[in-house]
């Protein structure tokens, strides 16, 4: 019998892609992928000649904001979002001529027009807010569609087509399972080890120390190349809402300050919000991110871990890796027994997650016990319990972007806080995040990802 593990690879939760969003962008073009694959397995590729896809709920609502359309056909065209160059992907959709042709699979030509991509946001599917269904047909307008399947975005650019298990088993045994925050200390008392060591364990099980570091440093090496390009870039985001990049003036000010003054003040903090604003302005704009868990909330994981290397005395690669580690064992935790998903659970699922992950992994890295560690990720998750998912004009800029810079400083005064106590507190990681679940369900759809409530209507309206 398969041991109950809710524990999901780094490789896999941090994931290479594009902008603006894991769910409305990466997760969409990896499920019209997997149709052309299906498409093109089956043998039934070479007779069609026309596609569909229609989106349901969230993605309908907020899928233009999000360039849905766009990832849609890049994904048919055979595109990955981990390996595609982003100007592939950008208005792939909106720039569409009369009589234009997709090939499909890459290698099969399809007409294709706008009105192919559906938008349907008052329909929701049972199985989750983020819905697609691409359907394809042949010559015969009459005969039934040669394939036609059903896709639930799941949040950080995972998916799951409709009739297969919600939590597929774990294909590799891992040494050290774990369902809960409890279980994970348990095996962290019993092996007198860290939440990092743990992870670590169970990511050789499934990928091998060599790979799995070769892994980690390409993770981080993605998220140091998004900030670094994200500091040196200006000018508007797309979208129309005419919002100005700032992390490229921030940078050039505070590097202006430290040259002069020999930081006499402490700008740890505006640069912690210059690193996180730069990855979400990168997002923004459609550029290369880590999903961390999520897109929405890229910045934060990003933030944090420079923040460690430019200002924490004996900070080093090695350590990035730990920070990643226990970062990933603590997502594992929100994914397996909540939601990462704005969708589902509002931006608490997203940037609440993030900023638990980023507490937790700071903690540790800083000398945190496992308890420590713990009660980090659990402060930073607690203050953003009911926190709305409500883009204005449903792009992941108002409120996202400033929203990630404050998540960085939460989940830096978390782990700083559970370093001054023992790792003993009233309220467990496992009570938060199971809060979080119950307040995602109670939340009105209006305020999760759909553009329908909060800032979203009372900015335009105003």
């Amino acid at each position: 019998m398969e041991r109950v593990t809710a524990y999901v690879s780094a490789l896999d939760l941090f994931s290479i892609g594009i902008g603006p969003s894991s769910s409305h962008t990466v997760g969409p073009m990896r499920a019209a992928l997997v149709f052309a694959e299906h498409l093109a397995g089956s043998g039934r590729l070479p007779d069609v000649t026309r596609i569909r896809c229609s989106l349901y709920g969230s993605l309908g609502s907020t899928g233009l904001g999000h360039g849905t359309p766009d990832a849609i056909l890049a994904g048919l065209a055979g595109l990955r979002p981990e390996a595609c160059d982003p100007d592939d992907v950008r208005n792939r959709w909106a720039d569409l001529a009369p009589g234009a042709t997709l090939q499909l699979g890459g290698t099969h030509p399809v007409a294709v027009q706008k009105s192919d991509v559906v938008f349907e946001p008052r329909t929701r599917l049972p199985g989750h807010p983020n819905a697609m269904t691409l359907s394809a047909w042949g010559d015969d307008p009459a005969a039934p569609a040669l394939l036609e399947e059903t896709f639930y975005s799941i949040g950080g650019g995972f998916i799951r087509r409709d009739g297969d298990p919600i939590r597929p088993a774990t294909m590799v045994a891992q040494p050290m399972p774990y369902a809960s925050s409890a279980a994970l200390l348990d095996l962290c008392d019993t092996h007198g080890i860290g939440i990092c060591d743990v992870a670590r364990a169970n990511e050789e099980a499934i990928h091998g120390a060599d790979r799995l570091d070769a892994g980690l440093d390409a993770i981080w090496s993605a998220m140091h190349a998004c900030v670094e390009a994200g500091l040196r870039v200006d000018g508007t985001l797309p979208g129309g809402l005419g919002v100005k990049r700032r992390a490229s003036a921030i940078r050039m000010q505070l590097e202006e300050y430290d040259g002069q003054h020999q930081r006499e003040r402490d700008t740890s903090t505006e640069w912690l919000h210059a690193f996180a604003l730069a990855v979400n302005e990168e997002n923004a704009s459609g550029g290369r991110v880590v999903t961390a868990p999520t897109n929405g909330a890229a910045g934060i994981i990003p933030a944090v871990a420079h923040y460690y290397l430019r200002f924490v005395p004996g900070a080093s690669a090695a350590g990035i890796r730990r920070f990643l580690l226990t970062a990933v064992a603590i997502g594992s935790l929100v994914k397996a027994n909540a939601s990462i998903s704005g969708a589902e659970g509002g931006c608490q699922a997203e940037v609440g997650s993030a900023c638990a992950m980023a507490a937790g992994a700071l903690c540790a890295v800083l000398g945190g016990t496992p308890r420590q560690v713990e009660n980090a990720a659990e402060i930073a998750m607690e203050h953003h319990l009911g926190l709305t998912c409500d883009p204005v004009g449903g792009l992941v800029q108002v409120p996202c972007i400033e929203r990630n810079a404050i998540a960085a400083s939460t989940a830096v005064s978390a782990a700083r806080l559970a370093l001054h106590g023992d790792g003993t507190h009233l309220v467990s990681l496992d009570t938060v995040i199971e809060t979080m679940r119950q307040t995602g369900l109670d939340m009105m759809t209006k305020y999760k990802e759909t553009s329908e409530g909060g800032l979203a209507v009372n900015v335009i309206e105003c």
